[in-house]
């Protein structure tokens, strides 16, 4: 007989834990569906070593140690956790949710909270002839563990948050570290371009990457071409290059579930509480979309216990609370 859930989390990154871990402690059957391999998300995938500073209480902690904590805080009470699961249809019928996977086994549920953020992602490729040759050997978008270039050549190609944190992050280990950007001005938070500017990062703009050349010793050599006057060209040699343009979100499973949410060009619109155009299911963190949303961990974190307790006044609306969690004695 297939387990009916009082509450289904998609989405395992950070917002989707929480909610998980608030669901568990106000006593309701809860599971979490995550589709990658870990749990974690975007801070775990893709920047792990990055210091976040806009997590109420917590000053510049990584994002391994934000994820180990919340996967610390969600073992206190029971949560079902599935990873490497994707939903790839959500249907409706007789007051539950049928949630079928890619692993042919199919989820019953009372109520679905989506935190799924943006979707799946890949990184935004460097748009030059024959650069995907080069990755994996000098080229790359990710990098988990600054220390592993003790002593290298580095260049890093970018102008928005990740570029500038990610030179600095570096710079402690490297020989030496660029940072290439095609604009005179950073995207980037205030205080990190302030502390760019102080740092031994050498900073070269407004300048863009045109061509890559392995060379005998191993080392990559970089065609640099000036933005704005072309015929000013450089030759940079590393060891190694790390894009950092960003990511792409892919969503499209989503899109194709029978009982898709409307959204607009920004992501899935929610009402009062979260709650999507389909009753019963809401949608929390960077995937919603509403006037004046921001794209905050911390944000998400506010709008999972309101969602998580919405969606218990679905099924059960003479429950009273929420409670505080202050009340608890946990050994």
């Amino acid at each position: 007989m297939t387990e009916v859930y009082d509450i289904v989390i998609i989405g395992g990154g950070p917002v989707g834990m929480f909610a998980a871990f608030y669901a568990s402690l106000r006593d309701v059957k809860v599971a979490l569906i995550e589709a990658l391999p870990e749990l974690g998300g975007q801070p775990l995938a893709l920047y792990p070593d990055k210091k976040i500073y806009d997590v109420p209480g917590l000053l510049g902690v990584t994002g391994r140690d934000l994820v180990t904590n919340l996967k610390k805080q969600m073992g206190l009470f029971k949560v079902d956790i599935f990873t490497d699961t994707t939903i790839i249809d959500v249907r409706q019928t007789d007051a539950l949710f049928t949630l079928t996977t890619d692993k042919e086994k199919t989820l019953l549920a009372k109520t679905v909270i989506m935190a799924t953020g943006k979707g799946s992602f890949e990184p935004r490729r460097l748009q030059i002839e024959e650069a995907s040759k080069f990755e994996g050997a000098g080229l790359s978008y990710f990098l988990s563990q600054p220390e592993t270039l003790a002593q290298q050549v580095v260049a890093i190609v970018g102008g928005g948050d990740s570029a500038v944190e990610l030179a600095l992050a570096i710079e402690p280990y490297a020989k030496k570290t660029y940072l290439i950007h095609r604009r005179d001005r950073f995207r980037a938070l205030e205080q990190s371009v302030k502390q760019l500017e102080h740092s031994p990062v050498e900073v070269l703009t407004p300048k863009k990457v045109t061509g890559l050349k392995r060379l005998a010793n191993g080392q990559l050599q970089v065609n640099l071409t000036h933005v704005k006057e072309f015929e000013k060209n450089e030759k940079l040699v590393v060891d190694q290059l790390i894009v950092q343009y960003g990511f792409i979100s892919q969503d499209q499973v989503v899109r194709e579930w029978a009982i898709a949410p409307d959204r607009d060009l920004y992501g899935v619109l929610v009402k009062e509480n979260f709650v999507t155009s389909q009753p019963g299911l809401f949608a929390i963190g960077d995937v919603n979309s509403y006037p004046g949303q921001a794209d905050l961990i911390a944000i998400g974190f506010g709008q999972a216990p309101e969602a998580v307790n919405a969606a218990i006044r679905c099924f059960d609306p003479d429950r009273g609370g929420p409670g505080h969690s202050s009340s608890l004695i946990i050994e």
